[in-house]
């Protein structure tokens, strides 16, 4: 148990097939978590699943598009049928498209506002009510450090990010009497393919690893308290 915490845990991961989304799966079920993953792309979620199984622990990969609410609902469902009722959920996916306000269109902004801030709710609205029965469980949030600071194209992505912050700081006030504990990870510019670099050195970025450890820490803290959010920057600026 010292070298697996959370072995008979089962936790539901969204954005699942690459990257961050992908770290923190397999960050989780090194700690003995079963998982169920989620993204759009069947085929490479599968192999995502597949790779996990391999640790020892159970996996299953749910197809699913979190701007079509009956999707999510599907995703809810499927992921209690196939390994149970989640004991923790990371709300993972996102979408980044950067441009002027002015250049926006309005599909453009729903679809990440959608993305990032509705699909977040939607789930979290799905998995609570299982959560307050049992008197617990753990809703990490990936946010980011765009939720704080404004910068020239980032009108949508940053008004998801703010309002994620604060949708988690009011679930975590709603939910903490059932002995749930909400979260959020603020990381800064992470090496992945979700926006361009440019000429940045990614090695000296934060790594999706970095992210895969804070959820970690927030997952295994000691029931008593809980870590409501955390800021990731890279010791140097790339």
């Amino acid at each position: 148990m010292a070298e697996r915490p959370l072995a008979g845990k089962i936790a539901l991961v969204t954005g699942a097939s690459r990257g961050i989304g992908l770290a923190i799966a397999q960050r989780l079920a090194a700690l003995g978590c079963d998982v169920s993953l989620s993204a759009r792309d069947a085929k490479r979620l599968e192999a995502a699943a597949a790779e996990i199984r391999r640790q020892g622990v159970r996996a299953c990969s749910i197809p699913a598009d979190l701007t079509r609410t009956a999707d999510i609902s599907l995703l809810a469902e499927k992921a209690e049928q196939l390994l149970g009722p989640p004991d923790i959920l990371v709300n993972n996916a996102g979408l980044g498209r950067f441009m002027p306000i002015h250049d926006f269109s309005e599909t453009d902004w729903d679809i990440i506002l959608d993305t990032n801030l509705k699909a977040v709710f939607l789930l979290t609205k799905a998995v609570a009510p299982s959560m307050i029965r049992r008197r617990s469980g753990h809703i990490v949030n990936i946010a980011s450090l765009a939720g704080k600071n404004a910068f020239a194209g980032g009108s949508a992505y940053c008004a998801s990010k703010w309002g994620l912050l604060g949708l988690t700081q009011c679930a975590a006030e709603d939910l903490r009497v059932h002995g749930i504990r909400v979260s959020a990870v603020c990381p800064g510019t992470v090496a992945t393919d979700f926006s361009p670099h440019g000429n940045k050195d990614t090695s000296k970025m934060l790594q999706p690893e970095d992210v895969a450890h804070a959820v970690e820490m927030i997952v295994t803290e000691a029931p008593q308290s809980f870590i409501s959010e955390i800021s990731l920057r890279p010791t140097q600026k790339p």
